[in-house]
C-alpha cells in the first residue's frame, strides 16, 4: 500500500509579544529559510510552493506559524482564495 503524498508542511516558533519588530522579522526570515531548506530536502521545489503565515497571541507570547502548500493543496487554497475575492 503506497504512502500518502504530503502536500503541506507547518513550522511554528514562539516569541515574546513585546520583542522588537526586528527580532520578530528575523525569526520569520529564519523560518522561511529553514522551511525552504526542508522542502528541498524532501524533494519539493520551494519556488512552486505558497506560504501562509498565522500569528496567535497567547498571554505574553506570540506563536508564529508558517505553512507551506504545494501540488493539489496549493491549487485548492488558491481556488478558495480566488472565490473569496469574488464574493
Amino acid at each position: 500500500m503506497p504512502k500518502p503524498k504530503h502536500t503541506q508542511a507547518h513550522l511554528s516558533r514562539t516569541v515574546l509579544k513585546n520583542d522588537s519588530p526586528f527580532k520578530k522579522k528575523r525569526t520569520r526570515d529564519s523560518m522561511t529559510y529553514y522551511m525552504g531548506a526542508k522542502l528541498i530536502e524532501v524533494g519539493v521545489n520551494p519556488k512552486k510552493t505558497i506560504y501562509r503565515w498565522k500569528t496567535e497571541i497567547q498571554d505574553d507570547k506570540e506563536v508564529i506559524t508558517v505553512s507551506a502548500y504545494w501540488d493539489e493543496m496549493r491549487e485548492k487554497i488558491e481556488a478558495e482564495e480566488a472565490q473569496q475575492t469574488q464574493e
